[in-house]
């Protein structure tokens, strides 16, 4: 569910009410989903009268994105170390 939330804040600024419409579970339990995206800092919200509408913040996606691809750096090359280590050492 989470990942069909972010799919749909991806077009802009939408109230809860939209976003919770294509799921099958109370308004209550998507705000609760959309608390914990909150707290990861993933959705904004702001109020406009009664309305609450969210926003996507794709800057925690993007650190997310350059800490995996500074892994798998890191193990791709500690795995062509050790396949170097591995092929001298078969007779």
């Amino acid at each position: 569910m989470v990942r069909g939330y972010l799919s749909r804040r991806l077009d802009g600024i939408s109230s809860v009410t939209d976003i919770a419409a294509p799921f099958p579970i109370s308004l209550n339990s998507v705000s609760k989903h959309i608390r914990i995206l909150e707290r990861a800092d993933l959705v904004r919200r702001r109020k406009r009268g009664r309305e609450h509408l969210l926003a996507l913040n794709p800057k925690p996606l993007d650190a997310a994105a350059k800490w995996i691809e500074e892994q798998r750096a890191l193990w791709a090359w500690r795995l062509s170390e050790l396949d170097t280590v591995l092929t001298k050492e078969k007779p």
